[in-house]
């Protein structure tokens, strides 16, 4: 069993103070508590390098209320990170101290290479082995930083916040978009990339608001993928608006509205100048950058979506070794199916899945199904795209029922193909097999195997333990496994073969 510890992050910004706190879980990352104070603090720094007084008034009484937060959470690590605003104001050494005296919190103020490096770190946590640029905008300021099978190098920091651009003044796209140009052209041959993953608040609500334009079925930002001609449409669209009209978009914070043009210029112009053809969007950034480079190596290199499900499950499970027991069980029969995603996921969702089977065993029997496969669609769990999120819904869908339609059809239609929503059914019904042939029992499930042969489901059980193969509803989940893939059913013990 994987430690768990509550880790404390404070992350005071150009523009938001935030509080988030995280349970960790091994490799999981769990929000448990998440509150933030837009403070401005940067708003003023273009033209007094100071931070404004509002804003340090508004930050120090997020603070304190911080504290007060966490000394009756008392969490088993408090981690601190200011970034751009703080950096570089000619005041800092005054906010940072009256920070101390008035909170006890050490602020830890990082460079722009630092904030660059943890920025991808926290992609590369939420989307295990990653490559492209990584661009991570915050109030004053925007990371650039290059990532190669999820490791960071060269990281550059550029005054492109909305803040530093003058947000202070009359609204200009075009002005705007040339000033963006002029700082992000030197730097253009050194970030090409197809894929750009986009960092920080105002680019995901830009991603929501491409959602509703799209009518697109699951909000959910994380891994939510834009093309670069997609990406460019909603940022023109958002530059042309009014901060009243964008106000009133449904979905859309408010308090964004602000800044969201400034942010929508931005990243048109680093589409255009680094050639991306692929936005992909992280709501993990620079905070859980900090927790990840916490981590042991040997943890780190865990992966997110199994270690995610097998924490989701835990409370659920007989114990931590049926969602193992399962995938060895299964995984005879499922590599010698035509692969339907990409290299190497195929075992990786069979590992996700099977660690899934125990989530729901508490809840009410004839609502389970439905409340699992809502569970599972929008977990908080990293490491899977959308289509695997739906892919992992279905599956636990029907590892409590037969059932040939799905709950949010809609969902499940937009993001999958017929013939992998076809194998998410087959996969709940063998972990609804597995689960019922041995009454979740890891050790007995080992005197059976499961196995294709040319057009047969093989399903052999030990002579020893042939008893486990009596009654009907073994016989009858067997058969719907076998019916899911199209294929005939065979029993056999190691002393004869039964055909059903």
């Amino acid at each position: 069993m994987q430690s768990i510890k509550d880790v404390a992050v404070i992350d005071v910004g150009s523009n938001s103070i935030r509080l988030v706190l995280y349970r960790v879980q091994g490799r999981a990352i769990w929000t448990v508590f998440n509150e933030k104070v837009l403070a401005g603090l940067g708003r003023d720094m273009p033209r007094t390098r100071r931070l404004a007084p509002e804003g340090v008034t508004a930050a120090l009484g997020a603070l304190r209320r911080f504290r007060a937060v966490l000394d009756g959470v008392r969490p088993h690590k408090i981690l601190t990170a200011a970034t751009a605003a703080v950096r570089d104001a000619e005041d800092r050494l005054d906010f940072i101290g009256r920070v101390r005296s008035e909170t006890g919190f050490r602020l830890r103020v990082l460079s722009g290479e630092d904030e660059a490096r943890f920025a991808a770190l926290g992609v590369a946590a939420g989307a295990p082995g990653s490559s492209g640029v990584v661009g991570d905008l915050g109030g004053s300021s925007l990371e650039l930083v290059r990532l190669t099978d999820g490791l960071p190098a060269g990281g550059v920091t550029l005054p492109l916040g909305p803040f530093s651009l003058g947000l202070s003044k009359p609204f200009d796209p075009a002005a705007l978009g040339l000033a963006a140009r002029a700082v992000i052209a030197p730097r253009a041959a050194a970030f090409q990339t197809e894929t750009f993953h986009a960092v920080g608040g105002a680019w995901r609500n830009l991603a929501l608001l491409h959602m509703n334009l799209s009518n697109y079925p699951l909000q959910v930002v994380h891994q939510y993928e834009m093309s670069g001609a997609e990406a460019l449409s909603a940022a023109r669209f958002i530059a042309q608006q009014s901060k009243s009209s964008l106000e009133r978009i449904p979905g859309l914070n408010k308090r964004r509205a602000e800044t969201l043009p400034s942010a929508a210029v931005v990243l048109q112009a680093l589409i255009e100048e680094l050639g991306v053809t692929r936005v992909a969007m992280s709501a993990y950034g620079v905070r859980e950058g900090l927790l990840f480079e916490a981590m042991a190596p040997d943890v780190r290199a865990q992966d997110p979506l199994i270690e995610g499900c097998a924490t989701l499950a835990a409370h659920d499970a007989p114990s931590a070794d049926l969602g193992p027991a399962l995938e060895r069980w299964l995984t005879p029969l499922w590599s010698a199916l035509q692969p339907l995603f990409s290299v190497g996921r195929e075992g990786t969702l069979l590992a996700a899945a099977s660690r899934l089977a125990s989530v729901g065993a508490h809840l009410h029997p004839d609502h389970r199904a439905d409340l699992v496969f809502e569970q599972v669609l929008r977990s908080p769990i990293a490491g899977q795209t959308h289509a695997e999120r739906a892919f992992l819904a279905v599956a636990a869908f029907n590892r409590y029922t037969a059932a040939t339609t799905n709950p949010e059809p809609g969902v499940i239609m937009r993001l999958l193909s017929l013939e992998q929503t076809a194998r998410a059914r087959a996969l709940g019904a063998g972990l609804r097999l597995g689960c019922d042939l041995s009454g979740r029992s890891a050790g007995l499930l080992a005197a059976s195997r499961l196995s294709l042969e040319r057009d047969d489901i093989v399903l052999t059980v030990k002579s020893a333990s042939a008893d486990m193969l009596l009654g009907e509803q073994t016989s009858k989940r067997a058969g719907q496994l076998a019916d899911t893939l199209g294929k005939t059913l065979k029993i056999r013990t190691e002393a004869r073969i039964n055909r059903s």
